[in-house]
């Protein structure tokens, strides 16, 4: 909806009505010109009310009358039509069900750490590329690896097949577990998604930035993979 002509609308027919209120004898020749234009405003103006309040579009003009007669009726229904209008944004925003906050300042350090600065000036596309990179930073130093890095760094050392020597992460837990056991299977294809499906965008997408809410779900994923990765032990393949 057009909010702006809807508002606008209600307020010049409340003006063209205040002017016809005002006369002495609105209801005789004096305010024919008067009447004439509030009928002929009449059906735009009980479109725009009925869009906001069925009820408020049940006024009738010719009900109201005599000398210096105060526009309660029809005054009050284009009174509360802008009220409407004007308060819309805020019933929206403030009576709202109650949702949970996702504070970014609680993500995993590796990340947020490194996207604040980004975060702070809006560059939310470059601020996600940071905390990805950070991310392989503090992944290579954890294994002592700085020749291989993003997706291929996460294939590798999430490998189920290490090389002796190899190392790689694993979480805590008795592999006998069925649990610890799904957790460490997902570590691999779950890394090696972020890196192909968030960080490659955010370093080499092109044109407008990525509005806050889109990064800051990718900052979400991001400080998960980063969590699980601080968990990890290094172990060595034999």
């Amino acid at each position: 909806m057009d909010r702006t002509w809807m508002r606008e609308t209600l307020q010049s027919y409340l003006g063209v009505l205040e002017r016809f209120a005002a006369l002495s004898n609105p209801w005789s020749q004096e305010g024919a010109p008067l009447l004439s234009e509030l009928q002929r405003r009449e059906p735009t103006v009980k479109q725009i009310l009925r869009k906001l309040d069925p009820e408020l579009s049940n006024f009738v003009l010719e009900a109201f009358g005599g000398n210096n007669a105060s526009p309660s009726g029809v005054r009050g229904c284009i009174l509360r039509g802008l009220g409407i209008l004007a308060d819309q944004d805020d019933w929206a925003a403030k009576l709202a069900p109650d949702a949970p906050v996702l504070p970014a300042d609680r993500f995993h350090p590796w990340v947020w750490d490194a996207a604040r600065t980004f975060w702070d000036s809006r560059h939310y596309r470059k601020a996600v590329d940071v905390a990805a990179n950070a991310i392989n930073a503090h992944t290579q130093a954890k294994v002592g690896r700085s020749d291989i890095f993003d997706a291929d760094l996460m294939n590798q050392v999430f490998t189920d097949k290490p090389k002796p020597g190899q190392a790689y992460l694993q979480l805590p837990g008795v592999l006998a577990d069925q649990t610890t056991r799904s957790r460490n299977r997902a570590l691999r294809p779950f890394a090696e998604g972020c890196f192909a499906g968030i960080r490659n965008p955010a370093a080499h997408e092109h044109g407008p930035d990525w509005d806050e809410q889109k990064a800051l779900k990718y900052l979400a994923v991001l400080s998960i993979l980063a969590r699980w990765i601080d968990e990890c032990a290094v172990q060595h393949g034999t």
